[in-house]
């Protein structure tokens, strides 16, 4: 099937900027142009995480003011650099924020988000909080076949995707997640679809332990009803996965985990928080702790995931708002505990009234809708 044609792009854009810490703007910014070996996607989702509320705060180290933050995100390619080859005009895509610098002794040995001198679109460059974002051609990921919705799901699923590596879920473990939110969520499918047979969940709104059930949860509770976590698996969890980033929900965790288990450290606690291990109690009931930070590679892996079924994402969408809207995402995103995912919209995604109906389903509580 030809390739549609570029069509002229515009100049300016309206695109949302943190200036530093508690300030941000929605302003007319250039249209960026791509590199010799960059794409220019044209944003349709765009959604907020975790990082994007560090960074408004002032308190992650990596981010340079003033920025767009997004790194979220999913769109089509609108113009290409002189040297990219492995893309085209038109095609739908996603990317890897972390862009490496390949040469430093960490990228070497395969350990890209550990790289010394790492680039992140959304934190260190310009993101997709914007209708248009330039990223380099090597970390541009393919979703033919994905809604713009659930291609703008696929970073975080890579974060989860890349814990998974490290973890190593066997067939047949019973598995105890705290946290229902949306990355809580994703981490039960990808625990299940790794090939735990059972999944308990723990979090304390109703709203999301309701999709945690309705996603394949085979238990989930309030952390007031932990106590019946004993009757359901009496030996204990052969993997314990946090999912809150609260030192304290990590700090009990481990006094569920089956002799010989471990415990995932995947929620993002404050840098400065501390909990208490006991060392003995590790040696003496050979636990492991693992944590995983962002993604390693494993974009490809997360796009597959979804194709194929095994994760369900667009469920986990929530609310649905305009980049003019750009404080109010961001304060749900922070504030409001029935929320799941928060997504920006742009271009055709943002016409009309779905938006509006995106955020009512839910409201007060209610399980969420599909974006």
């Amino acid at each position: 099937m030809p390739r549609p044609a570029p069509t002229e792009l515009p100049t300016t854009m309206r695109a949302a900027r943190i200036l530093g810490p508690h300030r941000t703007e929605v302003a007319t910014v250039p249209v960026p142009t791509p590199g010799p070996d960059e794409v220019l996607i044209r944003v349709r989702r765009a959604g907020v995480c975790g990082t994007d509320l560090h960074i408004l705060h002032g308190d992650y180290a990596l981010a340079r003011f003033p920025m767009t933050p997004g790194h979220e995100f999913a769109g089509t390619v609108a113009a290409v650099g002189d040297e990219v080859r492995g893309v085209a005009v038109g095609d739908a895509v996603t990317a890897d924020p972390n862009v490496p610098c390949l040469v430093c002794p960490e990228c070497r040995r395969g350990a890209w988000n550990q790289c010394h001198d790492l680039s992140v679109v959304g934190v260190t460059r310009d993101g997709a909080f914007a209708p248009f974002v330039a990223v380099p051609e090597r970390v541009v990921v393919g979703t033919d076949g994905l809604s713009a919705a659930a291609g703008a799901m696929v970073e975080p699923l890579a974060c989860v995707a890349w814990g998974l590596r490290r973890v190593r879920v066997r067939p047949g473990d019973d598995a105890l997640v705290f946290g229902a939110g949306p990355m809580g969520c994703l981490l039960l499918q990808a625990v299940r679809a790794a090939g735990a047979a059972r999944v308990v969940v723990v979090d304390p709104v109703r709203g999301r332990r309701d999709a945690a059930a309705e996603l394949g949860g085979d238990l989930t509770i309030t952390p007031e009803d932990t106590d019946r976590l004993a009757s359901f698996a009496p030996l204990g969890f052969d993997l314990v996965a946090d999912a809150t980033g609260v030192p304290r929900v990590v700090e009990d965790a481990v006094r569920y985990a089956r002799p010989g288990g471990t415990l995932w450290v995947f929620g993002v606690a404050p840098e400065e928080a501390r909990v208490r291990l006991s060392p003995f109690e590790l040696f003496r009931r050979d636990l492991s702790v693992v944590g995983s930070f962002a993604v390693n590679g494993t974009v490809p892996q997360a796009v597959a995931m979804i194709r194929g079924g095994s994760v369900r994402v667009e469920p986990l969408v929530s609310h649905v708002l305009p980049i003019e809207r750009f404080a109010e995402g961001l304060e749900l995103a922070e504030s409001d505990p029935h929320r799941m995912k928060v997504q920006f919209a742009f271009g055709a995604d943002a016409a009309g009234d779905a938006i509006d109906r995106a955020a009512d389903r839910a409201a007060d509580g209610a399980a969420p809708a599909g974006g």
